[in-house]
């Protein structure tokens, strides 16, 4: 069923769409944005009923392959120690993320010139600091100005308010010489362009009711649909349309009732994610691109990375309150962050300290790990843990390796038919070993802020949130998909714009990184509207 051209067509509404429509509605163009999810109703969220923690184990869980959501499609991740974590919905993956959101470093741009992997970006840090500044505004990012780890930047709105636990932690880190700072959070702390500031509630990673969270559907979705972007939900793309001279003319898709519809549009925007849109590219199969759209380099899906996590936790005997506060959004120390030719990897990883669990996770966890008993001592060992367990994630820098990949499932398909991706990936022995380092680092944190027992899992099992490089990115047409603002060297009508253009993945939640690219890209297309595709 054909319908109107739009001027642009946008496929997927999460936190690059969102940033990116905002900028380019100002040009008045009729754009349009297909979104395979629904917008959220935040007094359905978890933390508004009983159960919310069970909750976070199903419905709200991180995999979309036991949410049992209608709006998921499958993943077959078989072959991946670390499977892929989602969410399809208005504002994507930012329902459930934790919101810690610090940037990029300089050096990420330059790993080839400085250390001799992965490749230089086309951009450096310096494009983009006026479009994460621009980001900060929009999302409305808390943190503290002066973290030596940083060029100068300012933030907008205060920290977030360390608590007990962090100031336990920030002394460990203290005692030791380490570098740590408060946060750069994408959490309202005090009132900010309408949001209530955050209440502490805790339970971020099922979706923040209160609306401080820096989620796109209380941040950019609502003015970009003011400026006049048509946002559909429940609109599920199969395929990008080619005409007969390799330009996108728009993309097919099923409706809410499966209806199978067109939408036809004078530039395509691709923004799914580092898994959902090499899937889009390579189902988009026509005669000129029989390997898939924009795949004339046989690099779309592939140079797939993660960052690959350990979780190091440390019980102490003195309660922390760490079940209060932003889940992921207390400290950061980025003192191992840059290559040391003294150690045996190169490039390096983050710490992010996370809060405590909840009283049920605390019992769920307990009781697995042996450290809650049943029978008389049930409840001694469990007040021994309950709000008394604090430590971090390891947010180690992912190198891009070619057989690291997205494919389509031979036999695994969505509920409208669509071919499944297909993930196949290996942990690196560099990876393996900055693990080993950032496990035995952080377990000397915790013991140096007074822990009386440590433990650590490396690399976590569900830990694929942040999917990047399957499109990258470059100059050189043989190796990268897009240019450097972001459109397909093949089809000149069609932009990727989400983490799957990384060149490289750092060793920080890219998220804030994604949406400053999407904004650099909206403003690169609006400086070349007379000759976009020149």
């Amino acid at each position: 069923m054909s319908e109107e051209t739009a001027d642009v067509v946008i496929v997927g509404a999460g936190a690059a769409a969102a940033a990116f429509a905002w900028s380019l509605a100002e040009t008045r163009m009729k754009i349009v944005c297909l979104e395979q999810g629904g917008w959220m109703n935040p007094s359905e969220y978890p933390s508004s009923q009983e159960g919310w923690e069970l909750r976070g184990f199903g419905d709200f869980g991180l995999s979309p392959n036991s949410r049992g959501r209608s709006e998921d499609y499958p993943v077959n991740d078989s072959e991946s120690p670390i499977a892929i974590s989602n969410f399809n919905a208005v504002g994507g993956s930012t329902i459930l993320y934790a919101a810690h959101f610090p940037r990029l470093h300089p050096s990420d741009f330059r790993t080839r010139s400085l250390d001799g992997v992965g490749e230089d970006w086309p951009i450096d840090y310096t494009t983009l600091e006026p479009y994460y500044d621009e980001n900060a505004l929009m999302m409305g990012v808390a943190g503290l100005a002066g973290d030596p780890a940083y060029p100068p930047k300012e933030l907008p709105l205060p920290p977030v308010p360390l608590g007990r636990l962090g100031e336990t932690l920030g002394r460990g880190f203290n005692q030791l010489g380490w570098h740590w700072w408060p946060s750069d959070s994408a959490i309202a702390t005090v009132e900010h362009r309408g949001r209530a500031p955050c209440i502490n509630l805790g339970p971020c990673l099922t979706g923040c009711a209160q609306g401080a969270k820096g989620s796109t559907d209380v941040t950019y979705w609502p003015e970009a649909v003011r400026r006049g972007v048509e946002l559909r939900t429940h609109c599920r793309v199969r395929e990008i349309t080619m005409d007969e001279n390799d330009m996108a003319d728009g993309v097919v898709y099923y409706d809410a009732d499966g209806v199978e519809r067109r939408q036809k549009a004078e530039i395509v925007v691709v923004a799914c994610n580092g898994v959902g849109t090499p899937r889009l590219l390579l189902n988009s199969r026509s005669a000129n691109f029989p390997n898939g759209v924009a795949n004339r380099s046989g690099l779309v899906g592939r140079n797939l990375m993660f960052h690959p996590y350990a979780m190091v936790q440390g019980v102490f005997d003195e309660p922390l309150d760490g079940y209060k506060g932003p889940m992921g959004c207390c400290i950061m120390s980025h003192e191992f962050y840059e290559t040391d030719p003294a150690r045996d990897f190169v490039r390096g990883y983050s710490f992010e300290i996370t809060r405590g669990m909840g009283p049920v996770s605390t019992a769920i966890s307990g009781i697995s790990s042996g450290n809650i008993s049943w029978g008389p001592d049930h409840h001694r060992t469990y007040a021994s843990q309950f709000n008394r367990i604090t430590g971090m994630v390891v947010i180690c820098e992912d190198l891009p390796e070619l057989e690291n990949r997205v494919s389509l499932d031979s036999n695994l398909t969505d509920s409208n038919g669509i071919p499944a991706p297909k993930i196949h990936y290996r942990l690196s022995e560099n990876s393996e070993r900055m693990l080993e380092h950032a496990v035995a680092r952080g377990k000397e944190v915790l013991v140096a802020a007074g822990a009386r027992e440590t433990s650590a899992q490396a690399p976590l099992p569900f830990a694929g949130w942040h999917l990047m490089g399957t499109a990258r990115m470059g100059v050189d047409p043989e190796q990268s998909v897009v240019n450097e603002w972001g459109r397909s060297h093949d089809v000149k009508n069609l932009f990727i714009i989400d983490g799957s253009i990384f060149v490289t993945s750092g060793a920080v939640n890219p998220t804030n990184t994604i949406q400053a690219l999407s904004l650099y890209i909206a403003d690169q297309m609006k400086q070349r509207l007379d000759n976009l595709f020149d």
